[in-house]
């Protein structure tokens, strides 16, 4: 879905991505698989960055930021690989930010 989505124009795949990932999130804990709970995480934070590239908000940018910021947190002792895609997702996600906060919307 989220590859489909990040291809079309219309972002209806991207927002089944984004439901799908939260479901599996229920299942994914981090207490019980938290590699899998990790990706899963920074799955989201794709799904969401995507969706907010689309917007003029922030909103789902933010969310986007928390999704990679979690990731982190099992990535960093336990996939350096992930680590640093996840980081950089992450530091794409905060200027993008950054640049909106400082650009009003029209």
């Amino acid at each position: 879905m989220q590859s489909l989505g990040e291809r079309e124009s219309d972002t209806a795949r991207l927002e089944e991505a984004v439901t799908a990932y939260r479901e599996a999130l229920k299942e994914y804990t981090r207490e019980r698989v938290p590699l899998d709970w990790a990706m899963t995480q920074n799955n989201l934070g794709t799904a969401l960055k995507t969706l907010g590239e689309r917007e003029s908000g922030t909103a789902r940018l933010e969310e986007a930021a928390k999704a990679f910021r979690n990731a982190l947190e099992i990535f960093r002792d336990n996939a350096p690989y992930y680590e640093e895609i996840t980081a950089n997702s992450l530091a794409r996600v905060k200027a993008l930010i950054d640049e909106r906060k400082k650009t009003p919307a029209p």
